[in-house]
Order: structure tokens, then C-alpha cells, then sequence
């Protein structure tokens, strides 16, 4: 078959594939993986759910393989260097999921801010109810320029919050603060002097465990934190610390690792961390935009007619539309991951 689909498209993007392609979904060898091996000898392109592991091996039963897709962003479930030595083109819907992440993290904010309407919504009397706060007037610490975060930051001061922000790849007098409305201070003053913060920094292996106990001894009392960045950032005993001596109120982290707060972990059942299972990229806009970005590249990798070179007509699906807002922040000033390397190393 020309395309496997392991994780599904849309109906729309799947029926408009299968009248160019033989387009098999086979949802059920992401668990199998010598039957998956078995039908991609044949495969010239696939879309793998995140735990399906592109390898070095992988590729050696995937002769005719030129694409591997992914409707998420993952930096560790793909071998890119075994791809770019058999040619085959990696795809990721990159921009398919900033809006909706925005969203979870503005969503997360509200519900920490107000906690108290779960317990109203439980039928609890006004005197149970604990008392919430208003986002307006307070300041919220963003923390790390991923593309999600130019998307929430307009959100955010439409709302009256105060902005602070540290990204480690983005020098302090870049012209992309003044332009989100963001005021760039050391993380520090920003741990410091925020009432919230919200986590959205681009992992990369050297910060494993960068969120550690000489960190968190800066943040602010009662201090709220959102996230959608990967819990490999923190480190577990100096975050459970936080959140049972009052240095942090309350954690709402998405996509965590599975062992991240598991049995026999500091972590474990603690009662203000919350974990969610990549709930802020489920949205029916994000599958949407995903699919439809991954069929056309599929289109554009496979079709004889495609050359490789050519502006996509569907290009404005990778960028939401908004190409000023996914100015890549580590092209600003890249300098500045050596110095926090050296300054923050675990």
C-alpha cells in the first residue's frame, strides 16, 4: 500500500487521501510490532501515533519508505538523523496545536485562579466555597517563547494581567517582548514577582531537571503554575517540596510522563498537582488543522507532479495564519542556551 495511517485523519482529509492513494488505517498494529513491520514493507508513507518509535531498525523494515508523519511535536519518538540518511522526509503538524495549547493554558489559569467553583458545582454552600481571585490585575510569568506562548499573551493582556517573561534563547532587548507586550526580566525576579506562571519552554536534554529546589526557592508565596512544556524539566523532589510548603499553591502540567507522579515517586498523590493526558491539543480545531496539514504533505512528498521546491497552497494550515506570531524566538539571540547551561546545570 502507498500510505499506512496508524494514527487517524479527519473523514474529510482521509477520503480526499484515498482518492489519490491506497490508504490503509490500521489503528491496531501501534501495539503490534512485528505486524506493523510486516505491512510497512510495502509503505511509502505513514502517520504514527507518539509512542510508535521511528529507529534505525525500523527504517531497515521500511524500504520504500519516504515520509513519516505525526499529527503531534515530539522530539525523542523519531531517529531524524537514520531519516536524513535514507532520505525520508520527517513531518510534524507543528502549528496545528499552538491555538488550542493557548487555550488549555488560559483555561488552566481561570480554574486555579477559581477553584472555589468546583466546590460550588458540587453543591457546597457559599461558606465551603474557597474565595478565588480575578486574572485582571495580577501578573502572570511567562516563562519560555515557545509559539504557543505569542498566541496566549495577547489573550492574557486582554484580560488586564501584567507580563513578565524569560526564555533562554531570547536576549532580554529582543524586539519580540516589546511586540507580545511582555516585559523581559531574569527568571529570578520573574518567579519572584509573578502570581502565576505558565510553562512553555522548548525542551532540550540539558535541562533535564533545569526546575530544581535553588529555582523554586524564588517563587512567591501561594504561587499558581500551568504548563504544557515536558515535566522532564523539573525536578521531582524540588516541585513536591514547593507544593506541600506553600511556595507553590497549586500545578496543572499537561502531557506529563506517566512516571512523572507514579507510585513510589515524590510526587505521588500529592494533592495540588494536577496532571492532564495532552488535553490541550484534543480539540476538533487542532485534529482538523493536523490532518489536513499531514495530507497534503503526504500529497506533495508522493505525487510525481509535487516538486519538493514548491510553495504548498496549503502552506497557511502550518502557520494558523498568523505568521507574525511564529517568529522563531531561538533565532533572536541562540547565544544565551550556552550561558544557562553553564549557570543552571542540574
Amino acid at each position: 500500500m502507498e500510505v499506512l495511517l496508524i494514527d487517524p485523519l479527519v473523514p474529510e482529509a482521509l477520503s480526499w487521501l484515498r482518492e489519490r492513494y491506497e490508504v490503509a488505517f490500521r489503528p491496531d498494529l501501534a501495539d503490534d510490532p512485528v505486524a506493523l513491520r510486516n505491512t510497512a514493507y510495502k509503505t511509502r508513507a505513514i502517520v504514527l501515533p507518539p509512542h510508535v518509535v521511528v529507529s534505525q531498525e525500523f527504517l531497515d523494515f521500511s524500504p520504500k519508505l519516504q515520509l513519516v508523519a505525526r499529527m503531534q511535536i515530539s522530539s525523542d519518538n523519531t531517529d531524524l538523523e537514520a531519516c536524513a540518511r535514507r532520505h525520508v522526509r520527517v513531518v510534524q503538524a507543528r502549528s496545528a496545536t499552538v491555538r488550542s495549547n493557548a487555550e488549555y493554558l488560559l483555561y488552566g489559569l481561570l480554574m486555579l485562579y477559581r477553584r472555589g467553583m468546583i466546590s460550588a458545582l458540587l453543591g457546597r454552600q457559599i461558606a465551603q466555597v474557597r474565595m478565588g481571585r480575578e486574572l485582571a490585575g495580577s501578573t502572570v510569568g511567562v516563562l519560555g517563547l515557545a509559539p504557543v506562548a505569542h498566541t496566549l499573551a495577547p489573550m492574557l493582556k486582554g484580560l488586564g494581567v501584567r507580563l513578565l517573561g524569560y526564555d533562554p534563547a531570547v536576549h532580554h532587548a529582543a524586539p519580540i517582548w516589546a511586540k507580545l507586550g511582555v516585559e523581559p526580566v531574569p527568571l529570578n525576579d520573574l518567579l519572584a514577582r509573578s502570581d502565576a506562571v505558565s510553562l512553555q519552554v522548548v525542551y532540550a536534554s540539558r535541562f533535564r531537571g533545569w526546575i530544581n529546589e535553588r529555582l523554586l526557592n524564588h517563587c512567591k508565596p501561594g504561587q499558581l503554575w500551568v504548563g504544557v512544556s515536558r515535566s522532564s524539566l523539573f525536578d521531582p523532589e524540588a516541585l513536591a517540596l514547593a507544593l506541600t510548603d506553600g511556595r507553590i499553591d497549586a500545578c496543572l502540567l499537561d502531557g506529563a510522563n506517566p512516571a512523572f507522579a507514579a507510585e513510589g515517586t515524590p510526587l505521588y498523590n500529592v494533592p495540588n498537582l494536577h496532571l492532564t493526558p495532552r488535553l490541550g491539543s484534543h480539540t476538533r480545531e487542532a485534529k482538523l488543522r493536523a490532518s489536513w496539514y499531514v495530507a497534503h504533505r503526504i500529497h506533495e512528498t508522493l505525487s510525481p507532479a509535487t516538486a519538493a521546491t514548491k510553495q504548498s497552497e496549503f502552506s497557511e494550515l502550518d502557520s494558523l495564519n498568523h505568521p507574525s506570531d511564529m517568529e522563531d524566538p531561538q533565532a533572536v539571540s541562540p547565544s544565551q542556551w550556552e550561558s544557562l547551561a553553564v549557570h543552571h546545570r542540574p
